[in-house]
């Protein structure tokens, strides 16, 4: 590490050592690297001066926080592309992971006023609920908090939403066609109860979510709002730029 007399501050000295021990290869994806007291040990810096560089690399994506058991180098993230309309089953398992799914809850509500609006519905007409945890490889990924109006939309709760795609039901059992969806992304930071349900830190980097789905009729059938670990995904999109008129 530098001199004391350099110009640079000492936390961001420890940053650029450690960002060039995951370059080299030396901290592997996965790896659970020094804690605040090792780092202030072998480099002789204060544990908040360590702690500073620490969150500042977990904010920049490099590194995650697992509670109670430490900091890691972040795995390569998972990429949804946002050209094509497909459920989260279809994504993780388009990438040769294993994608799995916990039902934490699912039941019929009154649709409020803001779900009502979405899904152009009146106010108070039932709606089913269902959130899961999304996971693959068997580490928490995303929390998907969807609400559904169709007719018969009630015979959700009989169904296996744990081994089996609710987008692939929808098309096959209940013949409804999804077509198309307008999805916003807004970057934030994860409440307790999030933070537990991804195994994280109150307060870690997240990607929320609000996402709307159509039918081949234009209708709205799903409002979704999601939450997902923004150590592990992100988001890819292709643009095109309008030629100028000479």
């Amino acid at each position: 590490m530098q001199s004391r007399k350099s110009p640079l501050p000492r936390y961001y000295q420890l940053k650029e050592i450690m960002r060039e021990k995951v370059t080299s290869g030396d901290w592997k994806p996965g790896d659970l690297i020094p804690s605040e007291r090792e780092l202030g040990e072998q480099y002789g810096i204060s544990r908040m001066t360590a702690r500073q560089a620490l969150t500042e690399l977990v904010n920049e994506g490099l590194f995650y926080r697992e509670q109670g058991k430490g900091t890691f180098v972040s795995r390569n993230k998972i990429t949804q592309q946002l050209i094509r309309l497909t459920g989260f089953t279809e994504d993780i398992s388009a990438r040769g992971q294993a994608p799995a799914t916990r039902v934490l809850s699912m039941h019929m509500i009154p649709a409020t006023e803001d779900l009502a609006e979405r899904l152009r519905l009146h106010v108070g007409q039932p709606i089913f609920r269902l959130q899961r945890l999304r996971l693959a490889d068997n580490e928490p990924l995303a929390i998907e908090r969807s609400h559904l109006s169709f007719i018969g939309c009630e015979r959700l709760l009989d169904e296996d939403l744990e081994t089996q795609s609710l987008y692939r039901i929808l098309e096959s059992r209940y013949g409804i066609q999804l077509i198309q969806a307008e999805q916003e992304l807004e970057a934030g930071l994860t409440n307790e109860e999030d933070a537990k349900l991804l195994n994280l830190p109150m307060g870690s980097p997240a990607l929320y979510t609000r996402r709307t789905t159509y039918t081949n009729r234009d209708l709205p059938i799903e409002y979704a709002r999601s939450v997902y670990c923004g150590h592990k995904y992100t988001f890819y999109t292709h643009m095109l730029r309008n030629q100028l008129v000479p």
